[in-house]
């Protein structure tokens, strides 16, 4: 069964996809209204070791509708989810939200 993945960074690039999927993700742009996105400071070792890079965005629910986050909804499996799960930083949750589009989505939010 296909999954939604919506990335507004790093899971974009292909290069990123090809080392965590083993493939190029098919993918269309989406809109997540409600949410904006901040810049956090990784510390987690393992992830910098990735060469990501210390500032990551995150998302952020402002549940105001005149904020949104661009990005791509890609369609994934449920074991590409865990991959990915494995990927993002520890303080990082995966949680479930409908874009603009209407489609059921996961994203990486930031726990605090």
């Amino acid at each position: 069964m296909t999954e939604h993945l919506f990335s507004y960074g790093t899971l974009q690039k292909e290069n990123v996809q090809l080392d965590l999927f083993g493939r190029i993700l098919k993918g269309s742009k989406d809109v997540l209204t409600g949410y904006e996105t901040t810049v956090i400071e990784i510390t987690d070792e393992t992830f910098l070791a990735k060469g990501d890079g210390k500032n990551q965005r995150i998302a952020i629910a402002t549940n105001n509708k005149a904020d949104f986050i661009e990005g791509t909804v890609f369609e994934v499996t449920k074991e590409e989810l865990l991959h990915a799960d494995k990927y993002e930083p520890p303080n990082y949750k995966r949680i479930e939200i409908e874009l603009e589009s209407g489609k059921k989505a996961w994203i990486y939010v930031t726990v605090q």
